[in-house]
């Protein structure tokens, strides 16, 4: 009975896509302690976090149950615990509506209205509008549905502050244009399966070549919005150096897979590279702030 359990757990745990709900959760905490002046309240900084990775959690189940058939169809996607048998999709609907639930309400009872709201607006936009529709309706689907996962750190943000700050929209911004550049060079290694599937990803609708194109654009103008933290002087110099030695990694993988011929190799490269970008590129902007912090601190 106790390994049946235990068994449950995992499957369970397997469903909210936990590497992604942690990615999720790290940029959603670094928006918190940008936004604070000092500390952040640890009642904030816990139930703020759990609420806002609740609701993650619960985006990512959903996404298994409404793609389960999808999900028998795509080599990377037939072990999750649908597809295998492991949950039944009333369990797992059960599951993500009660997480999501709990979430929410953690937000709106310990946190504020603002970003209870702000993080049903993303649950609903990934779960159901990008999800149901968008992934089903247009080549553009990553792009329009990108906001729902730019909102972390903007959550993050105005579970501190109560507000929606020009700080707070230059993070979703960020992510915001990073996404399509990540998600397409997955696309581009998985495209025969998602035309077997039926999803109209840029690869299957317009081609490899020409979303290499696009990736490469992407990654130009990501090099620049992530210059805009500097230029408004909401970090300093040692943000600066690492957002341009990451860009730069991320357009020598941009550049190599948009001449290379058999891209499937370094299209999953370039995926892996910007997971790390992404990570490290906040990781600096933490740096940077407790830097400036300390330096504020030492000479005051």
């Amino acid at each position: 009975m106790t390994t049946l359990t235990l068994d449950a757990c995992s499957q369970y745990y397997k469903l909210t896509k936990p590497k992604v709900v942690y990615l999720i959760v790290f940029t959603a905490m670094v928006g918190m302690l940008l936004a604070a002046e000092g500390a952040v309240p640890l009642d904030t900084f816990v139930f703020g976090l759990l609420g806002i990775g609740l609701a993650a959690a619960s985006g990512a189940a959903i996404n298994h149950v409404v793609d389960e058939h999808i999900d028998r169809i795509m080599e990377r996607t037939r072990n999750r615990p649908l597809v295998s048998g492991e949950l039944d999709q009333k369990s797992a609907l059960i599951f993500a509506l009660s997480i999501g639930t709990l979430g929410i309400t953690l937000l709106l009872v310990f946190i504020n209205l603002l970003t209870a709201v702000l993080t049903l607006f993303s649950l609903v936009g990934y779960a159901l509008i990008y999800t149901m529709y968008l992934k089903r309706a247009t080549p553009q689907n990553i792009v329009l549905g990108g906001a729902a996962g730019a909102a972390p750190p903007l959550l993050g943000w105005t579970a501190v502050t109560g507000s929606v700050d020009t700080e707070a929209l230059l993070l979703f911004l960020i992510i915001f244009v990073w996404t399509p550049p990540h998600f397409w060079a997955l696309a581009i290694r998985r495209r025969k399966e998602y035309a077997k599937a039926d999803i109209p990803m840029l690869p299957v609708t317009h081609g490899v070549n020409f979303t290499k194109i696009q990736i490469l654009l992407y990654t130009i103008l990501l090099v620049v919005v992530t210059m805009m933290p500097f230029i408004v002087q909401m970090s300093g110099l040692i943000y600066l150096a690492g957002a341009l030695a990451l860009g730069m990694g991320f357009l020598y993988y941009a550049i190599k897979l948009y001449y290379d011929k058999k891209p499937d190799v370094i299209a999953m490269k370039t995926f892996g590279y910007s997971i790390f970008y992404l990570s490290l590129l906040f990781a600096f902007l933490l740096a940077d702030h407790y830097a400036r912090v300390f330096i504020r601190g030492w000479f005051l």
